[in-house]
């Protein structure tokens, strides 16, 4: 069969579009005014948020909240009842030992080196012994996981983290996890093998077994916060910020359930990315938990 793909059409770079999408989301957020210079009050609080797009940010928050009830909840709800238990863990340890390379790059970009050996040996342990990532005799062995990313390690140089975002389908972030979400990108030995051999679907599909992956793990505790929250969209803006300041800080958590973000994750005993889809989640990679 003869394709119908046109020879003269220029392919896009994933990476590209992923900057195209971060750039737009910043140039957006910029839209908003501050308070009055006369009104103290309210301009200092306008500065400690730190969210000058937030009728912008808060409409997109609004749009991932739209897709997360049409797509991504329903099918986490089937795959919650319809596979078995022993299936979602093993998808779960897959998904986390596939993002192994990129933890040990940023472990060793930060100078945190004995970390980067946890994570290297827990590479080797479940690639060998635990076919592939498919179980983690690692844990049981003593190497505990953690999440490292760019965004972490670019706080670690010093560099300040902007205004907040609130991004398509990745959920909240700022100017300088939006930069490490595309490093991360490119620096991952599996996007780059699919990349040079034309496989562009991997990363895609990947990313679309994490989001349903990480929406299961905290159907609960996502529907809770929901319910109780008064402003969904302050709380979450919240937590997103507490939980970066504890990763960066490698703490152990700051808040019982971190805010997601797409690439991280909600609970603390895992290794995941959660997307914020406005009083729901999508998740993606990045709300990173602790494996």
């Amino acid at each position: 069969m003869l394709s119908r793909r046109n020879p003269n059409r220029r392919s896009v770079n994933p990476a590209a579009r992923f900057g195209a999408l971060f750039l737009a989301a910043a140039v957006l957020a910029g839209c908003a005014s501050a308070p009055s210079p006369g009104d103290a009050e309210a301009l200092a609080e306008y500065n400690q948020v730190n969210d000058p797009g937030e009728p912008t940010n808060r409409a997109i928050f609004g749009v991932n909240r739209a897709l997360d009830s049409v797509l991504l909840k329903p099918a986490a709800i089937v795959y919650m009842d319809y596979t078995p238990e022993i299936f979602q863990t093993t998808i779960h340890n897959l998904l986390n030992n596939l993002r192994s390379p990129v933890i040990f790059f940023n472990d060793i970009l930060q100078g945190e080196f004995r970390r980067a050996g946890t994570t290297f040996f827990r590479f080797v342990v479940n690639s060998t012994i635990g076919f592939l990532g498919l179980a983690d005799p690692a844990t049981e062995m003593g190497l505990a996981g953690h999440n490292e990313d760019f965004g972490q390690t670019l706080a670690i140089w010093g560099v300040p983290e902007g205004p907040y975002l609130m991004l398509p389908i990745f959920g909240p972030s700022n100017p300088r996890d939006a930069v490490g979400v595309v490093v991360d990108f490119l620096i991952d030995p599996l996007n780059i093998w699919a990349s040079n051999t034309n496989r562009n679907w991997v990363p895609v599909a990947r990313a679309g077994v994490r989001a349903v992956d990480i929406r299961a793990r905290n159907f609960d505790a996502l529907e809770d916060l929901e319910k109780t929250s008064l402003d969904f969209y302050a709380a979450i803006r919240s937590l997103y910020r507490q939980r970066r300041d504890d990763e960066i800080n490698n703490g152990t958590g700051s808040a019982n359930m971190p805010a997601p973000g797409l690439g991280g994750s909600l609970t603390n005993d895992n290794l995941d990315e959660a997307v914020i889809f406005d009083d729901a989640v999508v998740i993606g990679d990045e709300v990173s938990e602790t494996q």
